[in-house]
């Protein structure tokens, strides 16, 4: 099979991310960030648990709430059909998508308990997360503004869930992956990615579409191989219409999923009613400085993602943020999930991380602690003591 000159170029354009990401050192440095905040957050975490009435050990905090959802794919599959209690319809497992519970299994075939291996997978997943976010973060301005979205992204408020037996760290590390296999024109990585990454989480169809964009503009500057960006757009899009047919199948009703989350978690598109009406009566009232604090987060994101789409971020990037936000806001649910659902939209952090490569790195390095101190006791404090899921 003949080389052509385009091969020759996308061959080198592979290694030249790699050096401009500081090659062994520059991601190494990427993963010690990481692990640096992972380390303090599992302080504090331990500190709070201590100081709890009930301590249960951090452990044991790792694996709450949704987790067990996810173990219970892992270990015993999906049910065959809907839940009921008392003759109403409940959630169930249904509602999650299969690959973090597909990677448990996988590990926990190897003889390790099942508990242990969701830990394993998202913090194995999230040093991947972290390498592929300094990644896009070079490829798109530098490897500073790599090294910053690394550090304000794992320090923001509920990045706690990246430790927790949770889909964000495999689903950031997917998307992420995807976005600079798109950007680098890695056609091939970018549909498997994006196909990944729409079986993570229902978030994941605008990561696909996201690829679709990229996709489009690959083919508008040249129509040369244009089957290979059209195949990885198609294949990624593919992915949560699969899964929610697939689930339709199983129970035998084709909105069988919708049902579902609605039931167990009041999910329904509504526009974005229920989320203005949470923000406005929230800070109207004061009703707890919790409430307070997400419906802030919430309002905070929105001007970020405003100033990043003023900065005319890669189109594909802005994309995914936006269609994300949209699903985030526009559906009624657990406003106390909606900072979690929002950890990895990149988007949202991007002026930080510019402004933070720009800046001095003296100024830079105080602001992002400030920052984490607030991110990392935020996320260990609604773990231990705010009383509801995240």
């Amino acid at each position: 099979m003949s080389v052509t000159v385009e091969d020759e170029a996308e061959q080198a354009e592979r290694p030249r991310l790699w050096e401009l990401a500081g090659a062994w050192r520059g991601v190494g440095l990427a993963v010690g960030i990481f692990a640096l905040t992972r380390v303090a957050q599992l302080i504090i975490l331990g500190w709070l648990d201590a100081a709890d009435d009930d301590p249960i050990g951090i452990r044991d905090r790792l694996l709450v709430w949704d987790a067990g959802w996810f173990l219970r794919v892992a270990v015993d599959g999906y049910p065959h059909g809907y839940t009921y209690q008392g003759g109403q319809l409940q959630g169930n497992e249904l509602a999650f998508f299969p690959v973090y519970p597909m990677l448990i299994r996988l590990v926990a075939a190897l003889g390790i308990p099942a508990t242990t291996a969701a830990l394993m997978v998202s913090w194995l997943a999230s040093i991947g997360a972290a390498v592929a976010v300094h990644l896009l973060g070079t490829s798109l301005y530098g490897k500073r503004t790599g090294w910053a979205l690394v550090a304000i992204c794992f320090s923001a408020p509920v990045a706690i869930v990246f430790s927790m037996a949770y889909s964000e760290g495999v689903f950031l590390a997917l998307v992420a992956g995807m976005l600079v296999a798109a950007h680098r024109r890695v056609w091939w990585a970018a549909g498997l990615l994006g196909l990944l990454t729409a079986l993570t989480r229902p978030t994941g169809a605008a990561a696909a579409v996201a690829l679709a964009v990229a996709a489009l503009l690959a083919v508008r500057e040249s129509r040369a191989k244009a089957w290979q960006p059209i195949t990885a757009a198609v294949v990624a899009l593919a992915g949560v219409p699969l899964f929610l047919i697939w689930v339709g199948w199983r129970v035998g009703d084709p909105a069988a999923w919708f049902r579902i989350q609605a039931a167990g978690w009041g999910t329904a598109f509504d526009l974005g009613s229920s989320t203005a009406s949470f923000v406005s009566s929230t800070l109207s009232t004061g009703d707890g400085w919790v409430p307070v604090s997400v419906a802030l987060i919430l309002l905070a994101a929105l001007a970020a993602a405003g100033v990043a789409l003023a900065q005319r971020p890669w189109p594909p990037l802005a994309v995914y943020g936006v269609i994300a936000m949209v699903l985030v806001y526009g559906q009624a649910g657990f406003y106390h999930s909606k900072p979690r659902l929002l950890a990895p939209v990149l988007l949202t952090l991007l002026p930080a991380a510019v402004a933070a490569a720009r800046a001095r790195p003296r100024v830079a390095v105080v602001s992002i602690v400030a920052w984490a101190l607030f991110g990392l006791w935020y996320g260990a404090y609604l773990v231990t003591v705010w009383p509801y899921t995240l």
